[in-house]
């Protein structure tokens, strides 16, 4: 059978950018006459300019304007929603009339363009047709014309107003948007003032209604004092309950005098029954005859001591002394009993002082309880006049404050001009040299993009690409002639770059004596158009020869990459030898550092110096310690799987164990020989076959006989 490759197709990146390259004057030319028709273009816009005005929202008040009832830190404080009002305020049709009608706005050009009728709406208005503009409809296409034409916004996270007017005249520009920030201004001060009136109008009859009340509660206050007969003593306290007060503290004294005097009686008359000493107490010595009766006393004492010296007990002097002092001592205790009796009538006094000031007590007890409910409902009349009088007094400041600001016009605006509108100088539209290198850049960009898809639709850019056919089942396998040619002189393709032919030759070398016949290099393309046909995505090649049959693996790829097919080698000889042959490199990462994730995709990944196929050599990483990761090598090919047209596998002299991880559906076994009567590749097929894996495909340079496999033997037919 003739087998046959897809008519799919693949764009060609480099004959995609060679038609660019070949048409760049006619874009250079086109995009040039383009941008001068652009730059006259704008030539003949009208420019227009655009004035900014800029207010800011605060308080104007000062320490010396704020009202007494205004605290110092109570400053306007506005959120954004009342940031936007003032937005709106600015926008509103009423402050935008007053600027027409202050500017005499309805008369300019520009703005009335618009509001005039044209002579056809003129003509349909004479015949009936229609409706002629009056007035007020031209006002409104003014009013329009001026929003239109005017932006206000608010700038974000401040409290920053900005006003911008664009027209074609930068005097006009200046003086609108200066005059809607002036008027706004004025109309934020005429809000105050009309407030402060209506507050004014308010408070009038406000304060003549209170002023009456408080002389009404002030008059009951009065008259129910002087019907209760609640006289106000000193401490503003009622005089019953003042008085009360002052016989209580004076019972509390009466009564403390009267124990004191019982206690010092009680200590004489103790002393006087016991026949104690009495001179000793304080209050009998506090009596002056008691005093000198006791001076006496120590005198006699001191004679008696003094004649007992010199004279006996019995004299006569001593006994006159003795009798004396006898005499002395009961003139002593009468005059203590004197004192006795005189403590008795303190006590007696102060008890019956004690029984007048209970009394007495009790009676203003009675008048003070009487007084205390009198004092509960003269204290409310006297609250609410107070209360009343302190609302006149703060209406009556209220209503000074407000007539002195209305009669002096002294009311700040709670917003300020900060930045005025300066004429514009450049016009903000059109900025001619910008938007024109804008035009250059975009029909470059136009003629670049229209280029490429011409290229594209007549074909220049597209190429043959490799269509993967179903797996043939096993009736409508092809049919294919394994045969496979043996020669001593190895000559590449034709095709293959110079400095390729060297790593296949020397790989070869050691046929070198085999007699000589010619080469064509058949059994390469046969085995290449064998897996286009089959539409594998996966091919596992076996070399047991080592590095001599793995050169065959290089020419098939290269064979494959030739044929615009998607190819991507994978080096697992263990050598490395297939990588540095494509590359010309060494230590490059590659499979064992994509086993261990070392590496990503992107940095294993390698281009063939000398074709289109790609390449993942042996790597750089310890291959027993990536073996030790050969799990993830199902999960590496179906990702390559799915990203290349066809996987191909060189796993060098491997043994049957290790090919069978290797194996899975849509995969191709193929036997690289160099050499057929070798005996470790009558090894590996004998070994295949036994483990009954897929039927391997013979890739083998030469063509000097027919080789086929039977029952895993290498066999020459005729």
């Amino acid at each position: 059978m003739t087998d046959s490759v897809g008519n799919d197709v693949d764009i060609d990146i480099g004959a995609l950018f060679a038609s660019l390259w070949r048409s760049k004057w006619w874009i250079l030319l086109g995009s040039l006459v383009l941008t001068a028709l652009a730059f006259a273009a704008l030539s003949l816009v009208s420019p227009k300019y655009r004035a900014e005005t800029r207010i800011l929202i605060e308080t104007r008040e000062s320490i010396f304007t704020r009202p007494t009832s205004q605290q110092a830190d109570d400053r306007l404080v506005v959120d954004q929603e009342g940031i936007k009002s003032q937005v709106e305020l600015i926008n509103s049709s009423d402050l935008l009339k007053r600027v027409i009608t202050k500017l005499d706005l309805s008369n300019n050009a520009e703005l009335s363009a618009g509001a005039e009728p044209s002579a056809l709406a003129r003509w349909f208005g004479v015949v009936g047709i229609g409706s002629h503009p009056d007035a007020a409809t031209r006002e409104d296409y003014i009013l329009d014309a001026v929003r239109d034409r005017l932006l206000v916004y608010a700038v974000p996270n401040s409290r920053v107003i900005v006003i911008q007017f664009s027209s074609k005249d930068p005097v006009l520009a200046a003086s609108v948007a200066n005059a809607v920030a002036d008027e706004y201004v004025a109309t934020q001060r005429a809000s105050k003032s009309q407030s402060n009136e209506d507050a004014t109008g308010w408070l009038q009859p406000e304060i003549a209604d209170l002023s009456k009340r408080v002389k009404e509660a002030e008059a009951k206050v009065a008259a129910y004092r002087s019907s209760s007969d609640l006289l106000i003593g000193q401490n503003n306290a009622v005089l019953a309950t003042q008085q009360l007060s002052e016989l209580s503290t004076e019972l509390s004294r009466v009564r403390a005098n009267r124990a004191a005097g019982e206690a010092r009686a009680e200590s004489v008359r103790s002393a006087l029954a016991k026949g104690a000493a009495v001179e000793t107490l304080p209050d009998v010595m506090a009596s002056p005859l008691i005093q000198r009766l006791r001076e006496r006393q120590v005198q006699l004492n001191n004679d008696i001591a003094d004649q007992s010296a010199s004279l006996l007990s019995g004299h006569p002097r001593i006994k006159a002394l003795r009798s004396q002092l006898s005499d002395l001592n009961q003139q002593i205790r009468l005059e203590a009993r004197k004192v006795l009796g005189s403590l008795e009538n303190e006590v007696e006094t102060a008890r019956l002082r004690e029984s007048q000031l209970t009394l007495s007590l009790n009676e203003l007890k009675q008048q003070s309880s009487k007084a205390g409910e009198e004092e509960v409902e003269l204290r409310a009349l006297e609250r609410e006049a107070t209360a009343q009088r302190q609302l006149l007094e703060s209406y009556l400041t209220r209503y000074r404050e407000a007539s002195s600001r209305t009669d002096r016009e002294s009311l700040p605006a709670d917003a300020r001009i900060f930045s005025r509108a300066d004429r514009p100088i450049e016009p903000y539209f059109p900025k001619k040299i910008p938007m024109t290198i804008a035009a250059f850049v975009a029909s470059l960009l136009l003629l670049s993009i229209g280029t490429l898809l011409r290229a594209l639709f007549n074909g220049q850019a597209l190429r043959p690409a490799y269509a993967r056919k179903p797996r043939p089942t096993e009736t409508e396998a092809p049919i294919v002639v394994r045969e496979t040619v043996v020669t001593p002189a190895i000559a590449p393709p034709a095709d293959l770059p110079e400095r390729a032919a060297p790593a296949v030759s020397d790989a070869l070398e050691p046929l070198a004596a085999a007699p000589s016949i010619t080469a064509d290099h058949s059994g390469i393309a046969r085995v290449a158009d064998r897996l286009m046909a089959s539409g594998a995505a996966r091919a596992v090649i076996v070399s047991p020869e080592g590095d001599e049959a793995s050169a065959l693996t290089i020419l098939l790829v290269r064979e494959l990459a030739d044929r615009g097919v998607r190819v991507i080698l994978i080096d697992m000889t263990g050598s490395g030898e297939i990588g540095r042959s494509m590359l010309d490199a060494k230590d490059l990462p590659g499979i064992t550092n994509l086993l261990v994730s070392d590496k990503h995709f992107s940095d294993v990944i390698h281009g063939d110096h000398y074709s289109q196929a790609e390449i993942i050599p042996l790597g750089n990483h310890d291959p027993a310690k990536a073996m030790q990761s050969v799990g993830r090598l199902p999960m590496i090919l179906n990702a390559l799987q799915s990203a290349y047209d066809l996987v191909v596998v060189d796993c060098g002299p491997a043994t049957v164990a290790e090919l069978k991880h290797l194996l899975a559906d849509g995969t191709e076994l193929i036997l690289g020989v160099v050499n057929p009567d070798d005996p470790d590749v009558v090894a590996t097929a004998k070994a295949v076959y036994d483990a009954r894996l897929l039927e391997p495909e013979l890739l083998t340079p030469f063509r000097t006989e027919h080789l086929r496999l039977d029952a895993g033997r290498i066999v020459r037919s005729a």
